[in-house]
């Protein structure tokens, strides 16, 4: 089946000043491009070709001679739902139906930027913060390197990339500062309101 690397869902300078063009020049075109292109020699001509991309990563995590499948997989897939949980103009206070859950089940908005942060600033080394669904409810996580909700038997609904090289050439080492902008001025919230909707 395979994977295509997916565009971005707006032009390179869309994010502008938050992430600038060059990052998602590095970002997408030469790291996201990367994972994409190992992922599909990797599968080729073996059982998991004719597998969904989700299909792979869910069986192929925590099985050691299946290590690189899964972290090209996953970090294939995470990256297309990084990309389309940011929009220009975004960020802020939820809309719609996630507002309302993020108000009933993680104590309102504040809470949540409070929760979102920890969990982005404090994930050592390379990984993501993510806002999931564990049976229905809602919960903020981090997991390290390529690992993503789908390996673990929940429902990601937004994420933020902290390796390094999602913000260097913008942010250097103030990582704070990346996930204070993709915070306030980034999420897509029609995303994650799709997201749960398709639950």
């Amino acid at each position: 089946m395979g994977y295509e690397l997916p565009p971005l869902p707006y032009a390179y300078d869309a994010l502008d000043p938050y992430i600038t063009a060059k990052t998602f020049e590095f970002h997408h075109d030469k790291h996201h491009a990367a994972y994409v292109t190992n992922y599909n020699n990797m599968i080729k001509d073996t059982d998991l070709a004719d597998k969904s991309i989700e299909e792979v990563i869910k069986a192929t995590y925590n099985d050691s001679s299946k290590g690189g499948i899964f972290n090209n997989a996953a970090q294939a897939w995470n990256h297309t739902f990084f990309w389309n949980g940011m929009k220009q103009g975004g960020g802020g206070a939820p809309t719609g139906a996630i507002a309302a859950k993020i108000d009933s089940d993680l104590g309102g908005y504040d809470k949540f930027k409070e929760e979102f942060k920890k969990a982005a600033a404090t994930q050592f080394g390379s990984g993501w913060a993510w806002l999931v669904l564990d049976n229905g409810t809602l919960k903020i996580t981090n997991s390290p390197n390529a690992v993503n909700p789908l390996a673990l038997g929940l429902t990601p609904l937004l994420t933020l990339d902290v390796w390094e090289h999602a913000y260097y050439l913008d942010y250097q080492n103030k990582r704070p500062d990346f996930i204070d902008a993709f915070i306030n001025h980034l999420i897509n919230w029609d995303f994650v309101n799709e997201n749960m909707a398709a639950t």
